[in-house]
């Protein structure tokens, strides 16, 4: 097996998550609450056999102390995958921190951001470094 093709297959998930994104945004098109489409992937992913939950409540830390805050994720799949579903125009900086905010806070390796706002899907990958916390976007060869 070649680099390309191991690199590949190691984010294959990515690939196939997004493939029923593309689905869902082909029979919903644009237009829909974020809220359509998150229950529609759930219902999917679930079809082929993944582990999926809705509206992931993440709380807020200071040191040991849990602050009155709370976020929630729109998909976390498999635990390990969080996916940050958007409903607009045009993506920017925003969202994409918003995702990397709730990779940062629960340590976890994987997220995508989906966008079913446009007339075509728009979808990114990200893998988090566990020993640097650093967050790099994932780029099939």
């Amino acid at each position: 097996m070649d680099l390309a093709e191991e690199h590949n297959n190691k984010y294959s998930f990515f690939h196939e998550i997004t493939g029923v994104a593309m689905k869902v945004h082909s029979k919903y098109k644009s237009g829909l609450l974020e809220s359509a489409y998150e229950a529609a992937m759930k219902y999917l992913l679930e079809q082929m056999g993944y582990k999926v939950e809705r509206q992931v409540f993440l709380p807020i830390f200071w040191e040991d102390v849990q602050l009155d805050q709370t976020y929630r994720m729109d998909l976390v799949i498999n635990d390990d995958i969080i996916v940050e579903l958007k409903s607009i125009t045009y993506v920017d900086s925003q969202q994409r921190k918003q995702l990397w905010n709730y990779m940062n806070l629960t340590h976890k390796p994987f997220g995508m951001l989906i966008n079913f706002g446009a007339e075509s899907l728009y979808s990114e990958w990200y893998e988090r470094d566990s020993a640097t916390g650093m967050i790099e976007k994932i780029r099939l060869m």
